[in-house]
C-alpha cells in the first residue's frame, strides 16, 4: 500500500501562518528606517524630466533636509552629485516631526475654511420650498444591479 497520509490537522495552516507567507512587491520609493522625532518625505526635482528648482526651493523654505545617501546605509541606493537620495527625480528629505505636524496642520485648517466658504456659498441658494442638503457621506454597494448576473 501507499505510504501513511498525514492527518487534515497536519496539512492545514492557520490563517496567521498564511499572512506571514504573504508576498508584497518592493516599494518602488523607500524609506529609511524610522527616526523618532524626524518625518521622512519624498519632494519632486523634475517633473516630466525638467528640472523644478522652485518647488525644491519652496520646499527647502518649508523646513525639509536632504538625506544624505551616506548616513542612510539601509536603503542601499547610490546618491547623486550632491550625495542626496534621489529616484526618479524625487529627493528624500527630512523634518522634525513637531514642524512636519504643524505644517499639516497649517493647511488642514486652509483646507476646513476653504470647505466650510464653500458650503456657505451653496447654502445661501436655500429655499425653504425645495430645501438643500449638505451630506458628506458616501457609501459602496456591491452586486443587485447591472452585470451582476440577477434578474
Amino acid at each position: 500500500m501507499a505510504g501513511e497520509r498525514a492527518s487534515r490537522k497536519q496539512e492545514e495552516r492557520t490563517n496567521a501562518e498564511r499572512a506571514t507567507s504573504m508576498y508584497a512587491p518592493p516599494s518602488l520609493l523607500p524609506f529609511p528606517d524610522p527616526e523618532p522625532g524626524i518625518a521622512f518625505r519624498y519632494i519632486a526635482t523634475h517633473v516630466l524630466g525638467q528640472a523644478d528648482p522652485s518647488n525644491v526651493s519652496k520646499r527647502y523654505r518649508e523646513g525639509w533636509v536632504p538625506c544624505k545617501a551616506e548616513n542612510y546605509p539601509e536603503l542601499m541606493l547610490n546618491a547623486n552629485a550632491e550625495g542626496n537620495i534621489e529616484i526618479g527625480g524625487l529627493m528624500l528629505c527630512k523634518m522634525s516631526a513637531e514642524q512636519a505636524k504643524a505644517r499639516d496642520e497649517y493647511y488642514a485648517a486652509q483646507a476646513n475654511a476653504q470647505m466650510e466658504s464653500v458650503d456657505n456659498h451653496f447654502m445661501r441658494n436655500n429655499d425653504p420650498r425645495m430645501p438643500l442638503f449638505k451630506d458628506r457621506t458616501s457609501s459602496v454597494t456591491r452586486g443587485g444591479g447591472f452585470g451582476s448576473g440577477t434578474k
